[in-house]
């Protein structure tokens, strides 16, 4: 039966009628051809034949009553007036149950050096999020293999997470522990704009051969043309929406926002759209929040996508636009402090400006109770941190900080520590943290 499928497919994918243009303009980045506006639609794809036999692929972008303009995925060098542009449809990808375990680009090509079959129905990058009315609500609790995630800020079944931090605090590995020890049946990870040198390693030793095995791998690197870049999350997405939609449980990992929001940025000002929101054009928004609510729950209940989307914030900068607008949508963020990862302690989570909207519907009262506790002591250290390193403090004036300074080092070496028990022992050990004795002292946030 899967043969026949893959023969319909193959018969649908054929073309009794090729339609071609000519290049008559080229306009920096933009190439303009005519003789297609019968048949061009915005988001399809063209061919383009050099005279030295050349072919570089192009994206429609804009259209006249005359012209179609498109963007090439490489370099304009080597193209001429004239030369031959051949009109295809819009360019999705068809992901396979074979992909699990492979590393592949944002076409559905290999880039692992072995065979890939395509699935038998190809997914448009573009396509809607489950109807609203008819999704299913967040799922139960997910042990995550650490016990910050386990206790303080939770991750359930269907739970759309932003990570937000700087460039080397830690990002990548603690990514590498989601994709290894979270639940999930399938792990989708969107690699956009890695350095080239970082993909093997991150596969080989972050990701390792126990996380590979049930991962698919979807990256572009920095490298790689605007348009390549920008389509590295839809399709990771696409491929998440495939195996969701058999009833699995996916977990997407997607890093970065930042870079896909950047390279949607040059193709966007290449189609002549204004800058605004800090030079990202208009468009920038809708573009994250779209990607964003195709995660989730899927309708009716039947499978999820969890889904981590990691931001590259400079200096901390929680209000920069992609930040901003990303944050709004998603149920929970987590953000990474670069000075915590310069005292040695990873991940380098800053608990009380991380949040999971999960809470408080995922715990019980005593868990909820525990969680409320550690919180409160944490903010009474933080609070009064500068006088404790100052030695300005004295023992004794507030027992909220007295008791905070006491079990603080307990509570920071729990964000570090990993769940070896789910989530029943994490809180077991958050409750030994609370309820540990030691000498009032200085500490460090």
């Amino acid at each position: 039966m899967d043969v026949l499928e893959d023969l319909r497919a193959q018969v649908a994918r054929l073309r009794p009628v090729r339609v071609y243009g000519r290049i008559n303009r080229i306009d920096g980045q933009l190439v303009s051809v005519e003789g297609l506006t019968d048949t061009a639609r915005i988001g399809d794809w063209l061919e383009i034949t050099t005279r030295a036999r050349m072919r570089v692929g192009a994206e429609i972008l804009r259209l006249t009553a005359t012209e179609a303009h498109a963007l090439p995925d490489g370099p304009c060098d080597g193209l001429a007036i004239g030369d031959r542009a051949e009109h295809l449809a819009a360019r999705g990808i068809a992901p396979d149950d074979s992909w699990i375990g492979r590393v592949i680009d944002p076409y559905g090509r290999p880039l692992d050096g072995r065979p890939l079959i395509p699935g038998t129905r190809a997914r448009a990058l573009d396509t809607p999020a489950p109807e609203p009315a008819r999704r299913g609500r967040l799922g139960a609790r997910l042990d995550t293999g650490m016990a910050i995630f386990n206790t303080l800020l939770p991750v359930v079944r269907g739970q759309r997470i932003g990570l937000f931090a700087g460039s080397g605090v830690g990002k990548s590995m603690l990514l590498g522990k989601f994709a290894r020890a979270m639940q999930a049946d399938v792990v989708v990870i969107a690699l956009v704009g890695e350095r080239g040198r970082e993909l093997r390693e991150f596969v080989e030793d972050v990701l390792g051969p126990e996380g590979l095995a049930r991962a698919v791998v979807v990256t572009a690197t920095s490298d790689q043309p605007p348009l390549t870049r920008r389509r590295c999350a839809q399709a990771a997405m696409c491929a998440a929406e495939h195996f969701r939609d058999k009833g699995k449980h996916v977990l997407l990992l997607c890093d970065s926002i930042t870079r896909m929001a950047e390279a949607h940025r040059e193709v966007a000002l290449a189609a002549g759209e204004e800058p605004s929101l800090r030079g990202y054009p208009p468009t920038v928004a809708h573009r994250i929040m779209a990607l964003a609510e195709r995660a989730g729950p899927g309708r009716d209940d039947r499978g999820a996508i969890t889904a981590v989307f990691t931001v590259l914030v400079a200096g901390s900068d929680m209000e920069e636009p992609v930040a901003d607008i990303l944050r709004g949508v998603l149920d929970g963020h987590v953000v990474m402090d670069r000075a915590i990862a310069e005292r040695g302690r990873f991940p380098a989570i800053d608990v009380l400006r991380s949040v999971s909207r999960a809470l408080p519907a995922c715990a019980t009262p005593e868990e909820n109770a525990r969680i409320s506790e550690a919180r409160r002591y944490l903010g009474a250290y933080d609070r009064a941190e500068m006088m404790i390193q100052a030695g300005l403090y004295e023992a004794g004036s507030d027992p909220l900080v007295d008791r905070a300074i006491e079990i603080w080092p307990a509570l920071d070496a729990l964000v570090g520590e990993d769940a070896a028990h789910g989530i029943k022992g994490a809180f077991a050990r958050l409750g030994q943290c609370l309820e540990a004795r030691g000498t009032t002292g200085a500490g460090r946030r």
